[in-house]
């Protein structure tokens, strides 16, 4: 294989008219597609309300949340179709397809009936609509940063496919914007009701905008160089991942790069939004407002570290954001959680809060059909503790026993509700949740129905004040992480894979990575947290996935900064 090294005067000199062209067109489109994307996640928990009604508020979280890991599960599919098109018939073609499926679909999800009005075939529904996003998002990626990679001079590759890496956290921004814009537009009660579908329904300006950009642009002029001397490959899958010369690439990019560069992204961008809502309790503008500051201070790294690969390498930048994530999650989050609600944080350290239960009676409770219904004295405990944010442990009792919560020097007795009928069923829900408040609110935990003055909270955009302004320089702190690890890495996957596969070979392990390690981080992390009691257990998840990523990467993954993309392998 030959290695091209790029001349200073080509690195230095700035992008022509149609170089920029090029990136617009491509960003563009792909902002558009990422904001249709997030679009849910970002309403997960209204949506939920909508769709999920018939189940309890802790079920349908979770369900939400499932609902939205759909849309990734089903990504590496799409990345496996629309690369083969890709490879076989065109770049531009074949991303115009994804930006009308990912249109489409969440203009319908804008339009469809709720739960209360059509039953179990709302729910159905909208997660064929979320697959079919997925199955867009999943074509789309790999082509958008082919497309520019192919038209980059050498030795900026890594500066013009860090526009690209800017889209998603544009698109997320954008679609927290006109949330923010809609719900101040509404109000909060007439959101909840009818204005959420706005954002949804605005898409199809977007969608029009996008194919017209796309109509404009070029083939790839790589693709079209290989399609006129007939070398296009003929069976882009099984060339890509049925000859080990190619396939064992597709393993390094997965395990020695994406999957922790995934896990980094999504922590630091979804999860510390849900974190904020879910666990803190900061309220739904408040936590919006703060995440976008965070990705509009932040966003700007994407294209530093994308342009400073091009000159110290992909793999050092990209290992280095893992482990400073590994290394400061627990403070970070111990810190924000500190900020953002201090007589929540303060309850956690002083009151300890103990489930005495018979352990053999304790359910892992992660339900992601909505069936399960969890009955025994334990599982209530747990499931009230979790839905209060508390920090607790299980201790075994006696065999047999009805569970009971010690909060400091107070015991609850729970109740099994399996065990209950008449009066006794209706009310003694009510008054278990009153007695377990009344004695949180004794230790000092913050209960529902009760102001709690010290958690953050913002009357609008500007208002920045200390508290405010010191959550947003930590969460801005997280984006600088994910725009370490993502900046560079849509060059460093062109690199590892020659023309004739590019979009097929980089495409799958890029989703696989994103779609299920990134995608099911909320999900998973929510599932350790109410099995363990503990907030921050779901840390765990990324900080492992990171670690091992970093160890892989440092061993295998080459560094490709200055190969010639356009040089086919040698048989």
């Amino acid at each position: 294989m030959s290695i091209a090294v790029p001349a200073p005067d080509e690195r230095a000199r700035p992008m022509t008219r149609e170089e920029k062209r090029v990136i617009l067109a491509s960003s563009a489109g792909t902002i558009f597609e990422w904001y249709d994307f997030y679009l849910y996640g970002s309403l997960a928990a209204i949506i939920g309300a909508q769709f999920f009604s018939s189940f309890p508020e802790a079920t349908r979280n979770v369900f939400a949340l499932l609902a939205f890991a759909a849309g990734f599960l089903v990504r590496p599919f799409g990345a496996l179709f629309f690369g083969r098109l890709g490879d076989m018939v065109g770049r531009k073609y074949t991303f115009l397809m994804t930006i009308l499926i990912m249109g489409a679909s969440t203009f319908i999800v804008g339009c469809l009936p709720t739960y209360e009005q059509i039953g179990w075939l709302a729910p159905v529904t909208l997660i064929a609509l979320r697959m079919l996003q997925g199955l867009a998002l999943g074509g789309e990626y790999g082509g958008a940063v082919v497309y520019v990679a192919e038209h980059a001079p050498a030795g900026r590759r890594g500066y013009f496919t860090s526009w690209i890496q800017t889209t998603a956290t544009l698109g997320l921004l954008l679609s927290l914007m006109v949330i923010l814009g809609v719900r101040s537009w509404t109000g909060e009660a007439e959101f909840a009701k009818w204005g959420w579908r706005i954002p949804f329904l605005l898409s199809i300006f977007l969608l029009a905008i996008s194919v017209w950009i796309r109509l404009q642009m070029e083939e790839s002029p790589a693709f079209t160089k290989i399609k006129e001397e007939g070398k296009q490959s003929k069976a882009p899958l099984s060339e890509a991942f049925g000859q080990w010369k190619n396939a064992k690439f597709a393993v390094i990019a997965l395990f020695g790069l994406v999957a922790g560069q995934a896990v980094v992204w999504y922590t630091g961008q979804f999860y510390a939004l849900f974190f904020l809502q879910s666990i803190l309790r900061v309220d739904m503008f408040t936590a919006n407002v703060l995440i976008a500051w965070s990705l509009i201070l932040g966003t700007a790294g994407f294209v530093i570290f994308g342009s400073l690969s091009d000159r110290i390498g992909r793999k050092p930048i990209i290992l280095a954001g893992m482990i400073l994530a590994a290394v400061t999650y627990f403070p970070v989050f111990k810190f924000i959680s500190e900020t953002a609600n201090p007589m929540l944080h303060k309850a956690q350290q002083n009151t300890k809060v103990t489930v005495l239960a018979d352990m053999s009676e304790c359910s892992f409770q992660f339900n992601p059909t909505g069936t399960s219904k969890f009955t025994s004295s334990c599982d209530i405990a747990k499931a009230t503790l979790a839905r209060s944010s508390v920090n607790y442990s299980v201790e075994q009792g006696a065999k047999g026993q009805v569970a009971k919560i010690r909060i400091g020097d107070k015991e609850v007795a729970a109740y099994d509700s399996s065990k209950l009928t008449g009066d006794d069923a209706k009310n003694a829900p009510t008054a278990f949740t009153k007695a377990v408040n009344d004695a949180l609110g004794a230790g000092g935990y913050p209960v529902a129905g009760v102001k709690n003055d010290s958690i953050v909270k913002m009357s609008g955009f500007f208002d920045l004040r200390a508290q405010t302004l010191a959550l947003i320089a930590v969460l801005t702190y997280l984006v600088v992480l994910v725009t370490m690890v993502y900046g560079p890495i849509a060059a460093a996957l062109v690199e590892l894979f020659p023309t004739r596969i590019r979009y097929t070979g980089m495409s799958l392990p890029y989703h696989i990575g994103n779609g299920w390690f990134g995608g099911l981080m909320p999900a998973t992390a929510f599932a350790m947290i109410a099995q363990t009691g503990d907030i921050y257990y779901g840390l765990w998840y990324p900080i492992i996935i990171a670690l091992g990523c970093f160890v892989i990467g440092l061993i295998v993954v080459p560094e490709n900064k200055d190969k010639d993309i356009f040089a086919e392998e040698k048989a």
